[in-house]
This record gives structure tokens, sequence and C-alpha cells, in this order.
């Protein structure tokens, strides 16, 4: 059984999309393991002169490093990421970068029609960043819309064919992991181009 971590984009105290991901981790608790990590207590991103990395973000990081691929969960602010977010990936991308080369899923949930389907471009543009460099799922988007409608009193999902959707994408999830297994004959190059980025930025 893989182990996945189930990413909280937001800090927000009742976020449908930590509902989301809380689904996903009942939904799917026979076919896989999804542990939830929170994007919180962690500064705002600023370059230390120490050039040390906050232990939350280490602590993060050696999760990510133990799992075998991250679903990213994230809601849409001005068509874009929160800065909670945006935060996290600075600090998992500042001498440590446990999302190289890591399988990822994004999916979102928000009060509009769209879903976040603008903020999972922008997720998947940074995440794609040489800095970052994860391996996310192509041609995949999970848009929960009307979230105030979307879940029962229980958090599950309403629709079933939300939920069949969701069983899809988490199929393809599995196989894009294992295949992703087998992509390793750029590993050590990419592991040299982002340690040279890190050279620059610890100057």
């Amino acid at each position: 059984m893989r182990k996945y971590i189930g990413l909280v984009g937001t800090t927000t105290a009742k976020s449908t999309n930590r509902q989301l991901l809380k689904f996903m981790k009942r939904h799917f608790e026979k076919q896989a393991t999804i542990e939830l990590i929170e994007v919180s207590g962690l500064p705002m991103f600023n370059k230390p002169q120490d050039l040390k990395v906050p232990q939350r973000a280490v602590e993060i990081a050696k999760k990510i490093n133990s799992s075998d691929g991250v679903i990213i969960s994230t809601p849409e602010y001005d068509h874009a990421v929160p800065a909670v977010l945006m935060n996290a990936l600075e600090w998992l991308s500042y001498g440590i970068h446990p999302l190289l080369d890591k399988p990822v899923m994004i999916i979102g949930a928000s009060f509009g029609s769209l879903g976040t389907s603008r903020a999972q471009a922008h997720l998947r543009q940074m995440l794609d960043s040489p800095e970052i460099g994860a391996r996310v799922m192509p041609s995949s988007e999970y848009l929960v819309g009307h979230v105030l409608e979307a879940f029962d009193k229980d958090g599950n999902l309403c629709d079933q064919e939300k939920i069949d959707q969701l069983d899809a994408l988490f199929a393809d999830f599995e196989q894009f992991v294992k295949i992703s297994k087998e992509l390793w004959h750029t590993e050590k190059a990419d592991r040299k181009a982002i340690q040279k980025l890190d050279k620059q930025d610890f100057k």
C-alpha cells in the first residue's frame, strides 16, 4: 500500500480543501495511506542570513521524502494560490528539495462554479519551476465548485459523478506514481542542476 502526503494549501480553520483531503483519506483508505500535512507554522520567507531552513520546513520535507507522492489541495484567491501555500513552497525549495521528481496530484475546492481552475494552473506552473522540479500529473484537474453544497453533514461528497471522477483520477495517479518510479534516468542530472541553483541562492 502506497503512502501519500495530502498538503493542505490553506490555514483557514474551516477549509473545504482540508475537508476534501479528509474525504479522500477515508474514501481511499483501503487503497493507500494519506497523511494530511498543514502549511501552518512557517515564518514568512525571507532568505535568512544564517542560511538556516526552519525546523517546520525540515519536518514537512522529511514527510514528503518518505512518501510515494503528494496530493495538494488549493483554494483560489484572486485567480492564484494562497500566499501561505506559496510561502511553504518557497521554504521547500530553499536548500531542501523534497518535491524534486516527486509525483504530485493537484485538486481544489472553491465557492465559485469554476472550482480552482486558475489557481491549479498557477500551482502547476510553480511546481514545474527549476527550483522545485516536481512531476505533476498531466492532463488532470479535479475541481469542486459551490462547496457549501458539495459535502453532506458527515463531510462526504454528495455528487456521485464527482466521486466517480475522483476515483478515476486517483486510479490514474496511482498509475502515474508507478510509472514515475521508472523515470530515474535524469535523476542525477536534476539533482546536480538544482544544487547549482542552491549555490546561487546561498551566495
